[in-house]
């Protein structure tokens, strides 16, 4: 699989990533080795897991596996931290929760560092400045190589990185990457975010890269018993991409794939792992088999007609301060 540079970094990760989200929830041991064979087999590197993901069970799982199913070091590990489960606070980015929850992390990885480790939402009870300073400290103590971000808005990406840059030398860690969810269905992204992103060398990587599912066009004909619109977690999560819009960029999706002789799946996977700014999208499988349809992408490149056509259908309406006013 190709590698690409994380932003302006010298990390280099594979062009797809595989997501852990359900990872000792939905996704057994067992399944979840086979994933992580298939998706080193096929040249795969970056792996893509937070603390609250299976409530800790996703990173224990992983660190069960890494070593003695891959080697570590062909692995370039990510996780996050500063998601909380309390219903007045979801969010802590404070030093001294996060430092503590990377502890936790590289204790349930079973390792010494993490390749990435990302804040994982903005958080408004927390100066800015000291949540970036928890990012230098990992850096600087070895338990983190790289640092990035996750859900924050254009202005606050911008900030961030800008003030990892705005003292050169004096111990910050520019950031590496942005994890924000981005697809055919979704590219409210491209309003600010990427644009800072791209202008402050920070790598994209794309979560929910398939339309929460929906981009494969499994839901056209209603929803799967098997499927996540059907499971009570992440039913809540698929249902606002299953309107009469959605319906019409899946469709194009689909007459694409026809088109090219590939799935709905890959026609979508493509488009988005190809935009300006992305370094990896995150794939999230429910099954090998779903992996598997997802890492044959990799000899995949739209033709330009489709890809325009596919940016013509789903382009997201952007007003003020966007559309050039002096033209009217």
């Amino acid at each position: 699989m190709e590698q690409r540079h994380l932003g302006r970094t010298g990390l280099r990760v594979s062009r797809i990533g595989l997501g852990t989200l359900t990872w000792g929830r939905d996704t057994d041991d067992q399944a979840a080795a086979d994933q992580l064979k298939a998706f080193w087999g096929a040249g795969g590197t970056l792996v893509d897991t937070a603390d609250v993901y299976g409530g800790g069970e996703a990173e224990y799982l992983l660190g069960q596996l890494v070593g003695g199913l891959v080697p570590r070091q062909d692995l370039v590990i990510a996780t996050k931290s500063g998601s909380v489960r309390d219903p007045d606070r979801r969010t802590d980015a404070s030093r001294g929760h996060l430092l503590a929850a990377l502890d936790d992390s590289l204790a349930r990885l079973g390792t010494d560092y993490v390749d990435l480790w990302q804040v994982h939402a903005f958080d408004p009870g927390t100066p800015l400045e000291e949540t970036l300073q928890a990012l230098d400290l990992a850096v600087s103590s070895g338990r983190a190589r790289y640092a990035g971000v996750a859900g924050f808005s254009g202005w606050q990406l911008a900030k961030a990185a800008t003030w990892q840059l705005a003292a050169p030398g004096a111990g910050r860690t520019r950031l590496a990457s942005t994890q924000m969810e981005y697809s055919l269905l979704q590219r409210g992204v491209e309003r600010e975010v990427l644009p800072a992103a791209v202008d402050l060398g920070v790598g994209i990587l794309p979560a929910s890269p398939l339309g929460r599912g929906v981009l494969t066009g499994k839901y056209r004909a209603g929803v799967p018993a098997d499927s996540r619109g059907a499971s009570e977690t992440l039913a809540a999560f698929v249902e606002p991409y299953l309107d009469e819009p959605a319906g019409r960029i899946v469709d194009a999706v689909v007459t694409a794939a026809h088109g090219l002789a590939v799935t709905p799946l890959q026609v979508a996977l493509a488009w988005v792992r190809d935009r300006p700014g992305v370094a990896a999208p995150i794939v999230g499988a429910r099954t090998s088999a779903q992996l598997s349809e997802a890492l044959s992408v990799e000899p995949l490149t739209l033709p330009e007609e489709i890809r325009q056509a596919l940016d013509d259908v789903s382009a997201p309406v952007h007003r003020y301060p966007d559309q050039d006013w002096s033209t009217l």
